[in-house]
């Protein structure tokens, strides 16, 4: 192969594919059909004497070689973008709508600085918010149900922590901020002013909040690991109906306490400090690689970010992976 008879249009398709993970989506992005991006994958493909991306159930599945070749293809077509088109974006006349996933208590956290600031800065923006249903929304990213995900996801942190985007997981993250979990109990609860202990704990009857329903969570398992268990009695999606249900009743729950005051119930709620050490509770900000360099996309979480270091000034936000 030379370089000089390359064309380098067939880069831009290899890219966009790599990418979306998906031909359809792909040709989307191009705005090319579809018969037309399979037909420019098949020439790079002869060019380069390799498969490149081969055909899957759920989409296509890059090869070793693409692996290696698409962060060197996606820097260089980054860096002539930004040579070609310098950046200017004026927040003032962006007109976009996003997507975007959270727990309820968490998008009462964000959502009225959120707003205001697009009220006040940026009146043609709007959001539209999605139910967050899984402690994993990179499906929902690589699908483009959402623009963007906040929230804590545990499994996925711990994968993308330290490591580079790649094309078999195309997904950004940011940390905003960490959080601790506390016992959350109504204030005339037997227990209120007790030592909570390991035993009382247990005993206790308990609810549960669960996106998936599952009567069993980061805390069993903690306990199981002690050889202890807890009976959850209820189980139930959304943080604010946890805070309504435990402030009339005498079951316990476990929240992160940043999310407490999202219950609207502080005024009926204390929290305990657990009789057993937790992991940190990682509230992170998620987004896919199509969306890394738009400008109406990096404001926005510039905003979220800029809000979680002065709300919570508890910890400087990381950088970008």
């Amino acid at each position: 192969m030379s370089f000089l008879t390359l064309d380098l249009n067939l880069l831009r398709v290899f890219d966009a594919v790599m990418t979306e993970q998906n031909l359809t989506r792909a040709a989307s992005r191009l705005a090319m059909t579809q018969p037309a991006v399979s037909n420019a994958l098949k020439r790079l493909r002869d060019t380069l004497n390799d498969e490149l991306l081969i055909r899957t159930a759920h989409g296509v599945k890059p090869t070793q070689h693409a692996e290696e070749l698409w962060p060197v293809v996606r820097r260089a077509l980054t860096d002539l973008e930004t040579a070609i088109t310098p950046e200017t974006f004026d927040v003032s006349r962006a007109h976009t709508t996003f997507q975007m996933a959270m727990a309820d208590a968490t998008a009462a956290l964000w959502l009225p600085a959120l707003v205001r600031t697009i009220e006040r800065n940026a009146p043609q923006m709007n959001l539209r918010m999605v139910p967050l249903t899984t402690r994993d929304p990179r499906q929902m990213l690589l699908r483009g149900d959402v623009d963007l995900a906040v929230g804590f996801f545990p499994g996925v942190a711990a994968q993308l922590a330290g490591g580079q985007t790649t094309s078999a997981s195309p997904i950004h993250h940011e940390r905003l901020y960490t959080g601790e979990y506390v016992c959350v109990m109504h204030k005339d609860h037997p227990l209120a002013n007790q030592v909570l202990t390991l035993d009382n704990y247990c005993a206790s009857h308990h609810l549960l909040v669960s996106f998936s329903g599952r009567a069993h969570g980061l805390i069993d398992e903690t306990l199981a690991a002690m050889g202890r268990e807890r009976r959850i009695l209820l189980t139930v999606n959304q943080f604010f109906t946890a805070g309504r249900v435990v402030s009339s009743s005498d079951l316990l729950t476990v929240l992160p306490r940043h999310l407490i005051g999202a219950t609207g119930m502080t005024d009926v709620l204390v929290a305990r400090e657990l009789p057993f050490p937790t992991p940190a509770v990682h509230v992170d900000m998620l987004w896919h690689e199509r969306d890394a360099r738009n400008p109406a996309h990096k404001w926005l979480r510039g905003h979220l970010s800029e809000t979680a270091h002065e709300k919570f000034n508890l910890i400087d936000p990381e950088d970008e992976d």
